[in-house]
Parts: C-alpha cells; sequence; structure tokens
C-alpha cells in the first residue's frame, strides 16, 4: 500500500477527514458548476443531468485510476482554473447563445431552421463542455479512489457521505445569501487549499475564483437564476408619461420581461403602449372594486400587480418562486406596486401555494403572468421550474381557488408554435371543464386563456374585440399532467438533439471507462456488474425523490436542497446500520427494498394534498425514503465484503451515468415508470450478485 498522500505532500490529516474534505469540495464544486455553466453557455443548459453525470463518470474513472495514479489529483485546480476561463469568459468568445437547431423541444436558443454546421458546432460544444466538467472530476476523483484504499470500506463510504452532505448543507447556505459563482468555486477550491498547502494550487484556485468574478458583471444572483437588468425598453413602446425609469430584466442571460409604466396620464406618446396596458389589465377588467381579490401567478417584477391595482382590486397576493425577482421588482418597478399596502408578497412554488387550502382562500381573479421558466429546478431531473404548475392537475387546483363569479386567466407565450396553443387550449379546457375565450394579443408572442362560470364571449369583446372561443381540442396534442409534465416537447416529433448529443456522451464514456478499466472490462470477476447495476438503479429512484417530493411541497430549492441531503442521510444511516449487522441476508433486504418500489410506484400521492403539511411530510418522506434506506443497506453491505472497494465504487459511479442517461425515458413513458425501470435493474443486481456468489459447478465425470 503506498505510504504517501494522493497530492504526494506528508500526511497531515488523518485519512477519514482529507476523504470527507475532498468529497465535500466535489460536491459544492458539481453544484456550483450545474449552476455556472447553465448561464454562461446556455444550451448546456437545456440538457438535462449534463453537469451531473460528467461529475458522476469523472469521480467513477479517478477512482478507478486512483490506485495507481494518485499524483493526478494535482491537477484538479489546474484544470477547473481553465475551465473556469473558458466559462468566464463565454459571452465574448461566442458561447453564451449559440443557436441549436431542434424542432423537437422548445427552448431559449433553439432555431428550428438552423443549418447542419449549426447543429455540430453546437453539439460538440455540448460534448465539449460535458468532458471539461468531467476531467475537473477525474482528477479529484484520483483522491478518492486513492484515499479508499487506506481505510476499511465502511468507513471510508460513511466519511465520503460524510463530506458530501456537508457540501449540500454548505451550498444551501450559500444559496440563501443570493451569492455568485465567486463565492460558489471559492467555497470548493477552500478545503483542497488546506489539504494541498503549496503556492501552484493557491494561483489556479485564484485565478479560477477571479475568473467566475469577471462572468458576474453587475448581475445579481437568486437561488435558481443569474438576474440581469438593463435600462430602457422597445423604442417602439414610445416613453411613458411620467418620465420613470424603465427596464428590461434577462434571466439566465434570456429576455425575461419589462418593468413598465403603464399608468395613465396626459401626454401618451405611443398607441402600442395603450395596448400593452389593455393585455395587462384583461383579466381584471372583469371585477374590481375595494372587496376584491386578485392572486397573480408567476408575477415576476409586478406587471400584473400593477395591473390589478390599477384597477382597483382591495387585496393582491402574488407568487413567484424566484425572491431575488420580487425584489428586484420592489427596487425598481416604475409603478412601485410591491410597495403597495394592497399587495402580499409570497416568494413560493405557486404549485405548493395551492396545494395549501387552509390559508390560501379563493379569489375574484386568480392570473398566470407569463410564468415561462428559464432554470431546471434540479439536476437531477428533465424538468423545468414550471413544468408542474402548467399540469392538468396544477390547473385543477388554480381553479378550485377561483370564486364562483370569478376568472382564471392564463397567458402564455406561443412563440413556439401552434402546437403551444393548442396544448394551452386543452389543458385549460380539461383542469376546468370549460371551454375557454382565448385573446391573441401577441405582446411577447403571447395568448391569453380566459375562463369563468358567467363569463361570456361578448363581455370580452367588448375590451377585446379580437377574442374568440377557443375551437375544437385537438387529440395528437398530449396535456401535461403530474406523471408527465413536458410542457415545452412538441408532440409527434423526435428529440434528435437531445438522442444525437446523449449519444455522443455515452460513446465516448464507454471508450473512457473501456480505458480506464482494461479491454477486459466484462470478463468474470474483473468488471462488479452488480455495483454498476445499483448505480444506475439508485440514480432513477434518486431521481424520482426528487420529483415526487417537489410536486407534494413545492420546486424549491429549500425543497430540492431537503431531499438530496434526506437522501445522503438515509444512505448515510444505512452504511452505519450495515456496519453492525452480523449478518447480511441479501434475499430479505433485496425484498424489502422491491416491496417499497412496487410502494412508491402504486401509492396514490393525490390523497396527500388532503392532509395537512406535517402529516403529508411524514408520510410521503417516509413512502419515497424507505427505497433509498433499503438501497443504502444493501449497497454498503455488498461494499463491505468488496476486496478492492475503490474499484467497486468507480463501477457504481460509472453505472449512475447510465441511470443519469435513461432518466431522459421519462419524457416517452412518465414519471412513474422511472419506479418500474430502477426495480427492474435492482433484479437484475440481484440476479448478477447471486451468479457472483454461487460456486462453480464441476463437470460431470
Amino acid at each position: 500500500m503506498p505510504s504517501k498522500s494522493a497530492f504526494h505532500t506528508p500526511r497531515r490529516h488523518d485519512p477519514a477527514v482529507e476523504l470527507a474534505l475532498t468529497t465535500f469540495a466535489i460536491l459544492v464544486l458539481e453544484l456550483a458548476l450545474i449552476r455556472w455553466l447553465g448561464t454562461q453557455i446556455r444550451i448546456a443548459a437545456y440538457f438535462a443531468n449534463l453537469v451531473l453525470l460528467a461529475a458522476f463518470l469523472g469521480m467513477g474513472l479517478g477512482v478507478g485510476l486512483g490506485r495507481n495514479r494518485p499524483q493526478l489529483a494535482r491537477g484538479a485546480l489546474p484544470v477547473l482554473a481553465l475551465v473556469s476561463i473558458v466559462l468566464g469568459t463565454a459571452t465574448r468568445l461566442g458561447l453564451t447563445h449559440l443557436a441549436f437547431p431542434d424542432p423537437a423541444i422548445s427552448l431559449w436558443g433553439a432555431d428550428t431552421a438552423g443549418t447542419w454546421f449549426q447543429f455540430i458546432r453546437s453539439a460538440l460544444v455540448v460534448l465539449g463542455c460535458f468532458w471539461a466538467v468531467a476531467s475537473v472530476f477525474v482528477l479529484l476523483g484520483t483522491q478518492v479512489g486513492y484515499l479508499f484504499d487506506q481505510l476499511p470500506p465502511l468507513k471510508a463510504y460513511a466519511a465520503d457521505l460524510g463530506g458530501s452532505l456537508a457540501g449540500v448543507v454548505a451550498m444551501a447556505g450559500v444559496a440563501a445569501l443570493w451569492t455568485s459563482p465567486p463565492v460558489w468555486i471559492a467555497l470548493g477550491a477552500l478545503p483542497l487549499l488546506w489539504i494541498l498547502r503549496d503556492r501552484w494550487s493557491v494561483a489556479a484556485a485564484a485565478v479560477a475564483i477571479a475568473a467566475a468574478a469577471f462572468s458576474v458583471s453587475g448581475a445579481r444572483f437568486s437561488p435558481y437564476n443569474r438576474i440581469d437588468l438593463t435600462p430602457g425598453v422597445t423604442a417602439s413602446f414610445g416613453k411613458p408619461a411620467s418620465g420613470a425609469p424603465e427596464w428590461t430584466l434577462s434571466a439566465n442571460r434570456d429576455y425575461h420581461q419589462r418593468l413598465l409604466d403603464l399608468r395613465q396620464s396626459a401626454g401618451e406618446t405611443a398607441a402600442s403602449r395603450d395596448y400593452i396596458r389593455r393585455v395587462y389589465e384583461l383579466p381584471f377588467d372583469f371585477s374590481g372594486g375595494a372587496g376584491r381579490s386578485a392572486l397573480v401567478v408567476g408575477a415576476g417584477a409586478g406587471n400584473d400587480v400593477a395591473a390589478a391595482l390599477r384597477r382597483g382590486f382591495g387585496r393582491v397576493v402574488s407568487i413567484d418562486i424566484d425572491p431575488a425577482i420580487l425584489q428586484t421588482g420592489l427596487e425598481r418597478h416604475p409603478e412601485h406596486p410591491y410597495s403597495d399596502p394592497r399587495v402580499f408578497r409570497v416568494a413560493d412554488d405557486a404549485r405548493a401555494y395551492f396545494g395549501r387550502r387552509s390559508d390560501a382562500g379563493t379569489f375574484d381573479v386568480v392570473c398566470y403572468g407569463l410564468l415561462d421558466s428559464h432554470a431546471m429546478f434540479s439536476s437531477m431531473s428533465s424538468l423545468r421550474l414550471d413544468n408542474f404548475v402548467y399540469t392538468q392537475e396544477g390547473l385543477a387546483a388554480a381553479w378550485a381557488h377561483v370564486s364562483d363569479g370569478g376568472i382564471l386567466s392564463v397567458s402564455f407565450s406561443v412563440f413556439a408554435g401552434e402546437w403551444m396553443y393548442d396544448r394551452l387550449l386543452g389543458l385549460v379546457r380539461l383542469a376546468t371543464g370549460r371551454d375557454p375565450i382565448v385573446v391573441r394579443h401577441r405582446y411577447d408572442e403571447g395568448a391569453t386563456f380566459l375562463v369563468g362560470r358567467r363569463l361570456t364571449l361578448a363581455q370580452v369583446r367588448a375590451v377585446m374585440p379580437s377574442a374568440t372561443e377557443g375551437g375544437p381540442s385537438v387529440a395528437s396534442v398530449r396535456i401535461p399532467s403530474d406523471d408527465w409534465p413536458f410542457l415545452y416537447l412538441r408532440p409527434n416529433t423526435v428529440p434528435w438533439t437531445y438522442l444525437t448529443v446523449f449519444f455522443l456522451v455515452a460513446a465516448s464514456a464507454a471508450f473512457a471507462v473501456r480505458r480506464v478499466f482494461g479491454p477486459s472490462l466484462f470478463a468474470r470477476g474483473r468488471f462488479d456488474g452488480q455495483m454498476f447495476l445499483l448505480g444506475a438503479a439508485f440514480l432513477l429512484l434518486e431521481t424520482r425523490a426528487v420529483t415526487q417530493l417537489s410536486l407534494l411541497f413545492g420546486s424549491t430549492w429549500v425543497v430540492n436542497t431537503s431531499v438530496f441531503g434526506g437522501a445522503l442521510a438515509m444512505v448515510l444511516a444505512a452504511n452505519a446500520l450495515a456496519s453492525r449487522l452480523r449478518a447480511y441476508r441479501r434475499g430479505l433486504w433485496y425484498g424489502l427494498l422491491a416491496l417499497s418500489l412496487l410502494g412508491l410506484y402504486l401509492f396514490p400521492f393525490r390523497v396527500l394534498f388532503d392532509l395537512a403539511l406535517p402529516a403529508r411530510a411524514v408520510i410521503g418522506g417516509l413512502i419515497v425514503a424507505s427505497p433509498v434506506f433499503f438501497a443504502g443497506v444493501i449497497f454498503s453491505s455488498e461494499l463491505r465484503t468488496r476486496v478492492d472497494a475503490a474499484a467497486a465504487l468507480g463501477c457504481n459511479l460509472c453505472g449512475a451515468v447510465v441511470g443519469g442517461l435513461l432518466e431522459n425515458l421519462s419524457m416517452l413513458v412518465g414519471l412513474k415508470a422511472v419506479v418500474l425501470l430502477a426495480l427492474a435493474f435492482y433484479l437484475v443486481s440481484l440476479r448478477v450478485a447471486t451468479r457472483r456468489a454461487a460456486p462453480p459447478v464441476e463437470p460431470a465425470a
């Protein structure tokens, strides 16, 4: 066994402490790069799990290399510095808004009329991002692999999990403070510097932090978005009569909304400004007065809230998941709607707000602003922040909060095409049981769908003559549900962009794994098939846990942090139990895991919405956490028997990459089916383990 540390410095720390510090750094840098990469190179943000898969693959390869090449770990901070320089200068390099031709998925930067050259160039950029990130974790992974050999397997795994859990908590803390990329990079580099303590590492870390700081350029960072403000709006709107400054707000480098002064006064300068005012006030034109109330979903910086106040509403509740955008509206909106005592700001997920029926009440108007997410809600899933808001169940929950004489108004950009209009039309119709009245006003390429129990087409046409009845439904357009919440997926198309990029990732990953583990990769006794399958299954299981608990409690960063932290805590507890088990009965634990997975698949989670929040947390948490715990006991118990624990861990991490790629199948088969896929992987892993343990059969004489 080597006597010197992976970093080739005299041993200063206990190996378990050093391992925990390394995995802390890995987890922090993983989460930091997930957020930072998506704001600097936009097309990379819309490939689900890209950075997460790069981190898992890099870790797996690094752990496999760690025993023979521990000195590679010294290159981690210099490579991080190079990656940071590219990300920090991505705008100047022309990488931020690369077009990616893909008619299948509606996303910012997509260009359905793009050329093959654009497609190939963008695919290579995404692949380059993947391997640039993976290289950082390959180098850090060699330290993990080396240190695993210095400790008993379960003690090493406990240190690994403990460091990762601390990393999740630390990133949650800096997210709560609305910190920016240089803080994230510094937090990840600090423990590595404490281990290394040499000038080259300090210089590399300083370069990485400086590049991250350079990329900020005055932006504000919330737990969800990079927010940039630029003064002024489109010249064709004319200047506001009040002369108040107006702003254009971008989220994650893409246009998000304008902060407009639409108050009427003498000297109106543009007819278009009057039209925009009528668009914003449309949902509030059919009821008003001091006793009326409105709920604005996706309130943003406050244009819809200001419209409700101009129409005389006495109480306006504004919901937006991003507290920094709400704060920007409070500070910069020219009409100052959030300073009005009639307005109550709520920084929360809209779906979670509707789920708390006891304190939500009913409203005369429930108005969906042009709510259109610019961020993924989790690194573990192919969903965006707003996906569960725009499902049949989500809109039905909103409709339940509309008073008898009230209005439900849903505005959405239909720039993607008629299929998006048809999907929204069918969604509103199914959720409310009524045919909506539609105004295709075209402001920000939007359409507004209005539903009211007493609302008539004549009433709406009196305000907007272009209003029409919704028209017949289109059967070929799949309507989003809580099991299939993929609002932005174009019907009847094949997502060739996703398939091409993930094929390139899978092919290059297979080549790299073969190079690290050798050409006899799948030979008997060489490759740990059980650990590989356990890794694939566990990532699918964790993905389902994130989506299910986000549905129950909201797609907020607090919920996602709790899920990640809770999963790590459950696995840590399982590891502690496995280390104390006198006898490991494989069939028993696999049986408990299978039963818990079937329970997760079959349980009607919808019934939990009728329960109080504490009861929902206990029941929902137990159902989701049980399979995580049983899977953790199995993994730790199997790891305990391995002669080469580091190689087993490497195979497990590489298997997680396969699970992450297969998670995208949920866009075809739905979210619940992910549980069955995980169950299939677990059962195959049991078969592999049974064959591995079986003694060879002697040939008959």
